[in-house]
């Protein structure tokens, strides 16, 4: 993020103008351009960097976004995403707060990596989180995305503690976190939270393993296979009996 005068600025990496899987309803999305956390099965490795692409104002980019303001319907809206849509919290917050003004549907997408003044701002102008919550083992968080669950934890608590509505989504990776002992520890941790109104179940795959290889990284997944459609029939049940709101995709 960077500032002109007194106007903030955002990288902006990408925009998809009409999403279906991010959020209620059609969904404008826009994908920042940063991430501080280096997971093994991102899908937009070509996130990472900040200062590359397209650089917006928050006028210019809703001026942009706003011409699919039709489409949304009822349910739809904008969608922020990434990348790590809080590396640029105060752009964001500026964003969001042109589009609740217009009455837009905002929804956050993110790992929940950071919890500063910044990011509670943008919360406060935020309808829906979306929630990736990618292991609920300190030890093997960090081993799968270089960052401390105990700042995730401290969002997911933050959240609740506000009543902000919130999806949570878990990519199911064999090997990783695709036993029943897992999904239990997951639903143990979102037991009691009010505010939770979805777990995504996502199963792993290997799409992105040619853009890794395009930008010269290392992909250490690449021997692994998706879970098969019985595995994530069998893991979404466990959270069924736990009485948690589930959806499998």
């Amino acid at each position: 993020m960077t500032t002109s005068g007194e106007e903030i600025k955002g990288y902006v990496h990408s925009i998809e103008t009409m999403g279906t899987l991010d959020g209620p309803g059609t969904r404008c999305i826009v994908f920042m351009q940063g991430c501080p956390l280096r997971c093994n099965y991102c899908h937009n490795p070509d996130t990472w960097q900040m200062r590359t692409n397209d650089l917006y104002s928050a006028n210019e980019l809703f001026s942009k976004v706003a011409r699919y303001k039709s489409y949304f319907g009822k349910k739809g809206g904008v969608t922020v995403s990434g990348g790590e849509p809080l590396a640029q919290a105060e752009f964001v917050n500026e964003f969001f707060a042109i589009c609740r003004q217009e009455k837009i549907h905002t929804v956050l997408d993110t790992a929940g990596f950071e919890l500063n003044d910044s990011v509670m701002k943008v919360l406060e102008n935020t309808d829906l989180v979306l929630l990736d919550i990618k292991h609920t083992d300190p030890a093997k968080y960090h081993l799968l995305t270089g960052g401390n669950l105990t700042i995730v934890l401290d969002f997911l608590d933050y959240i609740t503690s506000k009543n902000i509505d919130f999806w949570v989504r878990q990519v199911i990776v064999p090997g990783n976190n695709d036993t029943e002992t897992d999904i239990l520890a997951l639903s143990k941790l979102l037991q009691g939270r009010p505010s939770l109104k979805r777990i995504e179940l996502l199963a792993f795959h290997q799409m992105a393993m040619d853009k890794w290889h395009k930008l010269g990284l290392d992909y250490h997944l690449k021997e692994i296979a998706p879970p098969d459609e019985n595995i994530m029939a069998s893991l979404r049940e466990v959270l069924v009996k736990q009485g948690l709101p589930t959806k499998i995709m």
